[in-house]
């Protein structure tokens, strides 16, 4: 995981905020690279863990060194280049994903800290109760109903045990897009570089407007499982036509169906659409997915491009 850093300290921040102090744990991922970026804008001390997840004495370490009054958990197995990994390292999967994720949030229990835990929404897909297209989304006390691939499978134990954590925050992620568009895990980046892409609507979330709200959800104590997407969904090919018209006008794709996708993959996919009325419900300025992408990754890109 590295060695823990002071690069979120008061000398750097333009503005401390001394009654909070944050422990991340990922400092090598996207999410835990961006996330700490944030709290150095916003001038909250923070340390990266240093210790691995499975490791519990190194965890305990950590935490008592830091004496953090919150604990964000952005490291996992999430495979290289993609989930399949997983499919042939189960072992490892499970160790990071299940034993790792549960253990910091025993430690954290003992001490009465509250962590925040970057979970996948990636264990539905739509059914006859949550048909295509409906606009019925999956809640967040449903149970999970995709089994297709070993990924999936461990986040979906791993959150159904958290359950009992009452000092844990789980943030269902899906699909994560970031403006930072040369990035290869930005899923915008992935699809557009794809020989071909399927085209369904899905819930997917924008870090660059939910990472802040995951530090406001810290701040407030506010626990619990939640669908951390932007509300409603868009499909691959509504992502890719904003592409081309704010970025790249001379980009094209093809399309081929899930059948054709399962001769490329090992493991299938989840496609769903999550209900957004409990986030909404607290951060009532959250965008649609459609908006967000707009504001936040292809009208900053496309003005980028030029400048």
């Amino acid at each position: 995981m590295g060695t823990a850093t002071t690069n979120g300290s008061a000398e750097q921040a333009s503005a401390p905020v001394p009654a909070l102090k944050f422990l991340i744990y990922g400092r090598t991922g996207w999410i835990g690279g961006l996330l700490g970026g944030l709290c150095a804008a916003r001038g909250i001390p923070f340390v990266y863990g240093a210790g691995r997840l499975e490791n519990r004495a190194q965890l305990e370490a950590d935490i008592d060194a830091a004496a953090p009054t919150h604990v964000f958990n952005a490291a996992g197995v999430t495979g290289r280049p993609n989930v399949d990994w997983c499919e042939t390292h189960r072992a490892e999967t499970i160790r990071a994903n299940v034993v790792g994720t549960l253990t910091l949030a025993d430690i954290c229990r003992g001490r009465g800290v509250l962590l925040i835990n970057y979970a996948t929404g990636c264990i539905f897909e739509y059914d006859a109760g949550h048909p295509l297209g409906s606009g019925v989304g999956f809640k967040e006390e449903d149970t999970p109903n995709f089994v297709g691939s070993f990924y999936s499978k461990t986040k979906a134990m791993v959150e159904e045990l958290l359950k009992n954590y009452e000092n844990v925050c789980t943030l269902r992620v899906r699909m994560p897009i970031s403006s930072d568009l040369s990035n290869p895990r930005n899923f915008i980046t992935k699809i557009t570089r794809y020989d071909k892409v399927v085209n369904i609507p899905n819930s997917m979330t924008v870090l660059d407007e939910l990472l802040p709200i995951s530090i406001e959800m810290a701040k407030r104590n506010l626990t619990g499982i939640w669908n951390f997407t932007n509300p409603g969904v868009v499909s691959h090919n509504e992502i890719l036509e904003m592409y081309r018209d704010y970025i790249d006008p001379g980009f094209s794709w093809k399309n081929f169906n899930l059948e054709e996708q399962a001769k490329v993959i090992v493991a299938p996919r989840s496609n769903n659409e999550l209900d957004q009325t409990k986030l909404k419900r607290e951060f009532p300025e959250l965008l649609s997915i459609k908006e967000s992408l707009v504001k936040y990754v292809f009208e900053p890109n496309c003005k980028a491009s030029k400048a």
